[in-house]
Order: C-alpha cells, then sequence, then structure tokens
C-alpha cells in the first residue's frame, strides 16, 4: 500500500511551546509506518526551477527574525537522501541542486515533534511556482516515491494572515470571519474532492484574499493533492491557533 501524503500547518518556532499542538503532531506520526524517507516541500522555498537542499546534513535555516534565542539553539540532525534526490531528478525534469541550504523551520518544526528521533532521511524540495496547477502537476510526478515508502509533506498554514495573528489574546481565542469562513470552504470542498475549485481557490473561495494576502502557505496543498491517489482527505488536525486554521490533511 502506498505512503500517505500529507499537508500540514507548521506554525512558527513557538509551535515547540504549544502543548496541545506537540502532542497532535506527536500522536498524527504514532499512526504512521516509519517511512524509508521524507520530502517536503515548505512554504518557505521558493525557488525556480524545482530545487533540491539538504541532500546531506547541513546545519538548519533559521528563517525567522526577532524570537527568543532558544529558538535558534533547535537542531535535527536527520540523515540526508542523496538516493531520494536521485530519484527525484528522475521524475522531475531540469531540477537543480543547492546541497547546503538545510531545512527551513517550515520542514524542522513539525519533524522534530513527528519524527523526534531524526532517524528518518529528509530532502527538502523547493517550490518553482505558486501557481496551483503547476505545484498539481509536481506532485503527480512526484507521486511514485509513494511506492518506496517516501512520505511526501506540503507543509504550510491553512490560513495565513499575519496581521490578522493577535498574540496578545489566548491561542485558542475565536477565530476571525475571514479565517473561520476560508477553513469551512476548504472542509466541504476538500470533503467533496472538488479538485477543480480547490485548484482556482483565489476565486472561489471566501475571503481569499485575507485568508491569503499571499499564497505561498495554502501553495503546498496543491503538491500533496497531486501525489495522493484519494483527493478526499482525513483531517488530521483542525481547530485555530491565535486566529489562524491548523487543519491538517492526510491523503491515501
Amino acid at each position: 500500500m502506498p505512503t500517505p501524503v500529507l499537508y500540514l500547518s507548521h506554525g512558527a518556532p513557538p509551535l515547540a511551546d504549544d502543548p496541545t499542538w506537540t502532542r497532535q503532531l506527536a500522536d498524527w506520526s504514532t499512526g504512521l509506518d516509519k517511512p524509508s524517507a521524507i520530502l517536503v516541500v515548505s512554504a518557505h522555498w521558493e525557488e525556480a526551477p524545482a530545487t533540491l537542499g539538504a541532500t546531506t546534513t547541513v546545519p538548519l535555516v533559521y528563517d525567522f527574525w526577532g524570537f527568543p534565542e532558544r529558538y535558534y539553539r533547535v537542531t535535527y540532525p536527520a540523515p540526508g537522501a542523496p538516493g531520494l534526490a536521485a530519484r527525484v531528478r528522475q521524475l522531475v525534469p531540469d531540477v537543480h541542486d543547492a546541497p547546503d541550504r538545510g531545512l527551513d523551520h517550515g520542514a524542522y518544526v513539525p519533524l522534530v515533534e513527528m519524527f523526534p528521533g531524526a532517524d528518518v532521511p529528509v530532502l527538502q524540495l523547493s517550490m518553482p511556482t505558486l501557481d496551483p496547477r503547476r505545484l498539481f502537476e509536481l506532485g503527480r510526478r512526484l507521486a511514485p516515491l509513494r511506492d518506496e515508502g517516501v512520505l511526501i509533506v506540503g507543509s504550510g498554514f491553512f490560513t495565513h494572515n499575519l496581521s490578522g495573528l493577535d498574540m496578545s489574546r489566548d491561542a485558542g481565542h475565536a477565530p476571525p470571519s475571514w479565517s473561520a469562513e476560508f477553513d469551512q470552504w476548504g472542509q466541504e470542498v476538500l470533503a467533496a474532492g472538488e479538485v477543480d475549485a480547490l485548484l482556482d481557490f483565489a476565486v472561489k473561495a471566501p475571503a481569499a484574499t485575507l485568508a491569503h494576502p499571499r499564497t505561498e502557505h495554502f501553495a503546498p496543498l496543491f503538491v500533496s493533492l497531486g501525489a495522493a491517489t484519494d483527493t478526499t482527505p482525513s483531517t488530521v488536525i483542525d481547530g485555530f491557533w491565535f486566529g489562524l486554521a491548523k487543519r491538517s490533511l492526510q491523503f491515501t
């Protein structure tokens, strides 16, 4: 049976301080067979053409600013995945390499919680575009990796408007209407398997420009969707974190 495909809302470095979310991620991983390797497409790496990073174990990319020092001391020395990189080059045309680029926080923050032993090889692939249909096609090209035990992970955030983030309140406060409406719409179209509506979310979804003023955090979903066999995923994590939808999905 092919390895599942994930789309997860990865949060930010303070994810590690949220006992609910960290438990949810840890519980999620216990229900997964240990993969042969993990391929991550993160909202935090856009580079064209598609580029492979961290083919060997290199230092992490602390791609955030203004946080307490402890967040910059996190390590995640997962093995590199040069064999997986070679397979991606076979499947995706014109792939480039950035071997010195480490995993960014869209990759390592959730993986620290899900695979804390750092004993699964991890490879990161850049998003060469934000166009949903092109990312969906990229996922289709990567789909054969699932038969080889590779866990494909799209890492973003189901809604992502930092100007609407109010961290002066409790993390579980009621979400703003734009976040709740977009999340509800996403839940419904995913449950119905309406791929075309998802690909056209910028037009079809309510409050799309408020939920995603820029679409890089929704975009990894389309890679996951393309790699999936069944485009009606199960929601593993839902709810809101400081008003942002943390819906996270597992595709078969």
